[in-house]
């Protein structure tokens, strides 16, 4: 479950489902992925984008096996102690691997909620109202059910207000769609991603693309590696970056690798 979730965090779920197989088939336990080199869980994520995920999940099921014997915990604070855990993904391990009546936030579910209520919402206020519909006992439904009325009827643009269940009690839907948009400006709802090409993130997936394949990186080969042979000083600042979130180590002789 904790495996899946971070997966799906901004990458689509036709590009998971293969490497999370794969994933599971390599390290199937959180004492088996915490006992994995970082770079082992890092390659294994080849694919699916934001590497930094990776890190946090090695290091999360390292937390796990310390400090819960192996099991990832059932209470609401103690997952958000984890690394790399935040309200969704916690709230998500709760509702799905646990059946606890908790309701999930996410892009389309604040979108839903947003426009349902005809106007903007605040992080406690949108989190406080999905928490208050979750019927009793029915956790795991009606979390699967938001998430697919967000997802492919109350879409982002032109929602298929003739199909919705609750169309009846939509305040925007009452003021005939009017804009703006109450999603726009709500609290959880997705702005949109920054252009990738050409960006510090493509450069950071050049770089470790690089190291899964070769292991390690010259300094004096970065700059290329990275996509920008004439600019070494953003690529070296990129590179700091990856290290910085335990993606990569400098070497005592000056050379970039995946860490142990």
């Amino acid at each position: 479950m904790l495996v899946s979730e971070l997966m799906l965090q901004q990458t689509q779920v036709a590009r998971v489902l293969p490497k999370y197989e794969v994933f599971l088939d390599r390290l199937p336990t959180v004492t088996a992925c915490a006992r994995a080199s970082v770079a082992d869980v890092v390659t294994l994520w080849a694919g699916l984008g934001y590497n930094r995920r990776a890190v946090n999940l090695h290091r999360c099921a390292v937390d796990v096996v310390v400090h819960h014997d192996g099991r990832v915990p059932d209470e609401l604070s103690k997952l958000l102690e984890l690394p790399g855990i935040g309200p969704y993904t916690a709230r998500a391990v709760l509702a799905f691997a646990y059946e606890r009546d908790v309701a999930i936030v996410d892009t389309n579910v604040a979108r839903v909620l947003a426009r349902w209520a005809g106007r903007p919402l605040g992080r406690r206020e949108v989190q406080e109202l999905a928490d208050s519909l979750v019927p009793a006992g029915e956790g795991w439904a009606w979390n699967q059910a938001m998430l697919d009325l967000g997802a492919t009827v109350c879409a982002k643009r032109r929602p298929s207000c003739a199909r919705c269940p609750i169309v009846t009690t939509c305040a925007w839907r009452a003021r005939d769609l009017g804009e703006p948009d109450p999603a726009v400006g709500s609290f959880g709802v997705s702005a949109g991603q920054s252009t990738f090409a050409g960006s510090d993130r493509e450069g950071r997936g050049r770089l470790v693309a690089v190291l899964r394949s070769q292991g390690t990186l010259d300094s004096n080969r970065v700059a290329e590696a990275a996509g920008w042979p004439a600019d070494p000083e953003r690529a070296a600042r990129v590179a700091s970056t990856l290290v910085a979130d335990g993606l990569a180590v400098w070497t005592p002789d000056g050379t970039l690798t995946l860490p142990s």
